[in-house]
């Protein structure tokens, strides 16, 4: 991974240089590139051939000038080009769509709800596997009774969200038994998340992602699950994915990243995915003068991070505007995941199954975070937009997808909280971009 990210450095360090009209230093990056064994690209290529060409003409005493200029102009009107062809998208193809909606048995009721009962077996079964495998040898090293006490303690934290109270995640096993019990389920939305993403067009070959309040890189999870399930079809080309995770928990960071490294890095095609991690509270880091870059990211991401405190609901909500302001691309776009009972809870609307009380709430979320609402899907696990308060247990038994792995490990290792789980999903995914701000 240090490999690509230093190949792609030197590219765009070239770049800049020639930007600048310093050739001698572009030169430079050009041997660098070359004596890493890179494959040169086209502008690299373009650049070689007019070394070569120069030197011909200075051996043969030839007035260079004009065609310095002629090439300069062209290294210019190249970098545009360049600059516009990373924004390209990818373009969707319709056997992958179809087999990703066919897998997922995803079924449209309307235009804002579809039903997702399904799943692509062949990567979540190994996914899980592997995620089971990693917990269990994490538990083993572990004082059986010590265990038993640390995971009840953890289990306390995160039942707050029952409760309508943001859990802190602060106990010793808190990342553990996240993993336990919620990552498959929002992995598995944020894989059906980038899929829709994909289906609408908006994915570019070299995406740049903020993930805000980030945990154990769900989305990230997500993102690479989808583009191991392409590897039969070849229709989204090597994505470059640059990944900036801010999160206040370093041990979710930890965690998630150990399990990447367990998991995906040991596939033999890995996903090309450059990490950077910032361990920060995010309701401080406006006051902490935090920097990001400026107007760099392609989709600012928050998955469930949408508090039920209405104070610290309303301070996020200022710095998240901040954020979309500041570091959000001009074609940008803010990926929002939260939970259906959630949105409906948070401003006291009662939900119903038409649309009218659902745009309500989005109208109102959009306008807290200074949004204008773009697309959007309800993705549920039943038929209805309101909860199955009876046989849901029954109904997800005979229709969902189920976890094996970890319901086994549940059984062995975290007895006082087992109950036999499947993949359940109740959740808006939502795209939208900042409002446009008066002068």
């Amino acid at each position: 991974m240090s490999n690509i990210f230093k190949n792609w450095w030197r590219s765009r360090q070239f770049r800049l240089a020639l930007q600048n009209g310093n050739l001698h230093q572009a030169q430079q990056y050009l041997k660098q590139i070359e004596a890493s064994g890179a494959k040169l690209n086209w502008l690299e290529k373009l650049f070689k051939k007019y070394i070569s060409t120069e030197r011909t003409l200075k051996d043969k005493a030839l007035d260079n000038r004009h065609l310095r200029q002629r090439l300069q102009q062209q290294f210019q009107t190249v970098d545009e080009l360049e600059k516009q062809l990373d924004r390209v998208k990818i373009k969707p193809d319709s056997s992958f769509v179809n087999y990703i909606r066919k897998a997922f048995k995803l079924y449209n009721h309307d235009v804002g709800k579809v039903q997702c009962t399904g799943i692509d077996e062949r990567i979540f079964d190994d996914f899980e596997y592997h995620l089971a495998q990693f917990l269990e040898r994490d538990f083993k090293t572990r004082d059986r009774a010590q265990l038993q006490q640390e995971l009840q303690l953890a289990h306390q934290d995160l039942n707050k969200l029952r409760r309508g109270i943001d859990p802190d995640y602060d106990q010793l096993l808190s990342s553990q038994l996240y993993l336990a019990k919620y990552f498959l389920d929002n992995v598995y939305c944020s894989y059906l998340a980038w899929f829709f993403i994909y289906e609408l067009g908006r994915l570019n070959p070299n995406p740049t992602i903020l993930d805000i309040a980030a945990g154990p890189q769900t989305l990230a999870y997500g993102l690479a699950l989808l583009l191991q399930s392409n590897s039969g079809f070849d229709s989204i080309p090597p994505l470059h994915i640059s990944y900036y995770s801010l999160e206040k928990q370093k041990d979710l960071q930890y965690q998630g990243l150990k399990f990447w490294r367990h998991h995906i890095e040991a596939k033999p095609q890995a996903t090309n995915l450059y990490f950077r991690f910032e361990t920060t509270d995010i309701l401080s880091y406006a006051e902490n003068n935090k920097s990001l870059p400026t107007h760099f990211f392609d989709f600012i991401c928050i998955s469930h991070c949408f508090f039920y405190d209405s104070q610290q609901r309303d301070r996020i909500y200022q710095v998240y505007q901040r954020i979309f302001q500041e570091s959000l691309a001009a074609d940008g776009w803010v990926l929002l995941i939260i939970q259906g009972r959630k949105l409906f809870k948070t401003y006291n609307i009662t939900q119903t199954e038409g649309t009218e009380t659902e745009r309500e709430a989005l109208t109102q979320l959009m306008s807290d975070l200074g949004l204008k609402l773009n697309w959007y899907q309800y993705v549920t696990s039943t038929e209805s937009r309101l909860r199955m308060k009876e046989n849901f247990a029954q109904y997800a038994s005979e229709n969902l997808p189920n976890q094996p792995h970890l319901n086994q490990l549940k059984r062995q290792y975290c007895d006082f909280l087992y109950s036999s789980k499947q993949y359940v999903i109740d959740d808006y995914i939502i795209l939208a971009q900042p409002q446009l701000t008066q002068a």
